[in-house]
């Protein structure tokens, strides 16, 4: 079985150059991102708000962490009880949601850099696009 653009022969070349130029800028641009924290999360930000705090990073960020405390000591009192269980996972769930939500992407590029990333990533679309196009009116005559 034969893997060509647009089902058949002819327009590889296009296609394989146009698909390494899309991935060498994709590489590029995430290349240039980094993340950083220290912001509001997505549950603390929510009490803050609520407080009339604004966009203020609310001290009380121990109220995320409740359900996941309550949930330890029912468990360590009693491992049966299902209830604790799901606010052991429900105290988790808030957890990973309240790390995750204070990452913050930064892009850290050159103009030079992001000039040769949008050329690759568009130019390699536009030659993958090209060569399905002329494969399909090829195939058509």
């Amino acid at each position: 079985m034969q893997l060509n653009p647009g089902g058949r022969p002819g327009g590889e070349v296009k296609f394989l150059i146009g698909a390494l130029m899309t991935i060498v800028g994709t590489w590029l641009f995430f290349d240039s991102v980094r993340f950083t924290t220290g912001h509001m999360g997505v549950m603390s930000g929510a009490i803050a708000r609520g407080r009339g705090g604004g966009l203020m990073e609310t001290t009380s960020m121990g109220i995320v962490l409740l359900p996941l405390f309550v949930g330890v000591i029912v468990l360590f009192f009693d491992v049966k009880k299902s209830w604790g269980w799901a606010l052991l996972g429900l105290g988790i769930i808030i957890l990973g949601i309240e790390i995750v939500s204070r990452f913050r992407p930064v892009i850290a590029i050159k103009g030079t850099h992001l000039f040769l990333l949008i050329v690759l990533m568009a130019g390699g679309l536009g030659m993958m696009l090209r060569g399905y196009v002329e494969d399909r009116r090829r195939g058509r005559e």
